[in-house]
């Protein structure tokens, strides 16, 4: 089913779009709307048939699911891009100070040329197409290779991007971890990877080979606080929906839970509640995914085994009495892999399930003393993509974001700062580098070019030498504007 290209072939391809960009330097505003509508055409034709690429790749993934997280986000991305992408295009004036005036000066916004995008498998369409928007939108030719842990996906993708888009424009190329390899390799002008920060760091270090600049969004352990005074139900259900959204199988998913010491019990009450309000049961529950392969789930166990043996406290959440039973027939083959959701206490630092992203349908629950202590916890380890806070205060809050680093803070709710067009969106440290959504991602794969143009009664030629007693008149002068 994967149709992977020969390196050469490859290598080749990169040659095709290279060449074309840098023989079509300026690109017009109407040819880069015409490539967006093209990709909104794509995703609104055939929407369905990816949605059933992803099924057929995660096993057990409602098309329902992929519609929400993936295709509407992109939709949105898409409207949004082209509502503003005029006025992102234009050059923008600036103030030219005193002591160069008359001259006049502006930012031009250009393409960089050719823009990689290494894209995962946990939203295999939305992490594919979102940074490729981005970069078509700014007027470059794109290169994309999506994961191959979703060769259905992958396929599909490869075969639409063909249907709507020239390969010097837009090309898809399929393979396995050599084959990411070999794209990180090529001396790109902007290269995008989305993983874990273990493979981020060899792509860093692929990419600066060629001095490529990159955007990494690579994840990481993202908290959230419970502030005492937060309404706990409230704050349990968007933690849970959070949480188990794509079977914990996102970047941003709430990785730990910190709240004050006591409040464990209620809080565990609460989640129950949660979970059975959003899932009534899990295997044959369309709208529960499956995690992706065995080998995550087996890492999955071997975390929570580990953390058992180390004086953990495992709960696993059970279905509703009476639920409704599995579908009998078109459940997909992950029915298998279908985790329930697990809440853990007394986890400790020197488990591997507080050094790891998780990755999947668990959470542990952390007490703390004061605040201060929940800071210190945080600010302790690499800084994470995401980070949620719940509470009443807003001068807890305001305290909390002075006191902490993350990509990117949703406020008495999880994720919904990705979906905000006009937010920036990646990591810091550990967790990435680089931004990208909205305006964001127009700039972050623009050249933005200083140009000055001098008048003809510039007086700068004051300053040349020889230099003598007007020119310290001169300076002289300046030192008191300046």
């Amino acid at each position: 089913m994967m149709l992977a290209m020969t390196p050469d072939a490859i290598r080749n391809q990169f040659e095709v779009q290279r060449q074309a960009s840098r023989a079509h330097i300026d690109v017009p505003l109407l040819v880069r709307r015409e490539r967006l509508l093209r990709m909104r055409k794509l995703i609104d034709e055939h929407g369905p048939a990816l949605a059933a690429a992803v099924q057929a790749d995660f096993g057990m993934r409602s098309p329902r699911l992929t519609e929400v997280a993936d295709l509407l986000v992109l939709r949105a991305q898409l409207s949004h891009t082209l509502r503003h992408l005029s006025r992102w295009c234009r050059p923008r004036k600036v103030r030219t100070p005193l002591h160069l005036q008359p001259a006049q000066a502006w930012i031009a916004r250009q393409p960089l040329g050719v823009v990689g995008v290494i894209a995962p498998w946990n939203y295999p369409v939305q992490l594919a197409l979102g940074p490729a928007i981005a970069a078509l939108a700014a007027g470059n030719r794109v290169m994309l290779k999506p994961s191959e842990l979703t060769p259905h996906t992958s396929a599909q993708l490869a075969a639409l991007v063909a249907q709507f888009f020239s390969p010097d424009e837009f090309c898809v190329v399929q393979g396995d971890a050599a084959t990411a390899a070999l794209i990180a390799s090529l001396p790109f002008d902007h290269l995008v990877f989305t993983g874990s920060t273990a493979v981020g760091r060899k792509v860093a270090q692929a990419a600066a080979v060629h001095l490529t600049p990159t955007t990494l969004e690579l994840g990481g352990k993202s908290p959230c606080i419970i502030d005492a005074d937060c309404d706990l139900r409230d704050a349990a259900l968007k933690i849970a929906h959070g949480k188990l959204l794509n079977a914990g199988q996102t970047c941003i998913a709430p990785d730990y839970v910190l709240l004050p010491h006591g409040s464990e019990s209620a809080f565990a009450e609460a989640y129950r509640a949660a979970v059975a309000q959003l899932f009534p049961y899990f295997e044959g529950n369309p709208d529960y995914a499956s995690v992706i392969n065995a080998r995550h789930l087996a890492r999955l166990r071997t975390m929570l085994q580990q953390a058992q043996t180390q004086g953990a406290q495992i709960e696993v959440l059970e279905p509703v009495p009476g639920s409704p039973p599995p579908p009998p027939q078109g459940i997909g083959d992950g029915v298998g892999r279908q985790m329930p959701p697990v809440l853990v206490f007394g986890a400790t630092l020197n488990m591997q399930l507080m050094q790891e992203e998780i990755f999947g349908p668990v959470l542990p629950v952390l007490g703390y003393e004061r605040l201060d202590d929940a800071i210190a916890h945080i600010n302790a380890g690499p800084r994470p993509l995401a980070m949620y806070w719940f509470g009443r205060s807003e001068a807890v809050r305001d305290d909390v974001l002075r006191r902490t680093v993350s990509g990117g803070v949703t406020v008495n709710d999880t994720l919904m700062h990705v979906a905000h067009d006009n937010l920036p969106f990646g990591g810091v440290g550990d967790s990435g580098w680089g931004a990208y959504h909205g305006e964001a991602g127009f700039l972050r794969f623009c050249h933005q070019k200083s140009v000055m143009a001098q008048s003809r009664w510039s007086l700068g030629h004051w300053l040349y030498p020889p230099y003598g007693a007007r020119f310290d008149q001169v300076v002289g002068l300046m030192r008191r504007w300046l």
